[in-house]
């Protein structure tokens, strides 16, 4: 059974930084690749940050870049979220997810999810 555990989230200033695991279980990362996605309150679930699975490298969405860092301990099988110098508008769930074939940082794209963890940013 593949599961993914998010934690690390919680209350932080704005200005603050936070960082995110999701661990892995029942899957490689060596197979499946990693991506974090966010949804605030009354919007949709966004992609903000992806581990392309053709070179390896990075991709941002444009309000997080510079600020946010992906990474993932393969040995481990978890990936990590690295946020700084948050804002009050990256308060959301924060989601982990893995797919398993190539495809845009799109949630529509990803097979497994974890369960979300809050970040909450205040001013």
């Amino acid at each position: 059974e593949v599961q993914l555990q998010a934690s690390g989230g919680g209350l932080v200033q704005a200005g603050g930084s936070r960082r995110l695991s999701c661990a892995a279980s029942g899957l490689s990362f060596g197979r499946y690749t990693p991506g974090w996605f966010r949804q605030a309150p009354g919007k949709g679930r966004e992609g903000i940050s992806c581990v392309s699975t053709s070179d390896g490298g990075t991709s941002y969405a444009a309000s997080v870049k510079g600020r946010f860092t992906i990474s993932s301990d393969n040995a481990k099988n978890t990936v990590y979220l690295q946020m700084n110098s948050l804002k009050p508008e990256d308060t959301a769930v924060y989601y982990c997810a893995v797919q398993r074939f190539p495809g845009s940082c799109e949630p529509f794209n990803y097979d497994y999810w974890g369960q979300g963890t809050q970040v909450t940013v205040s001013s």
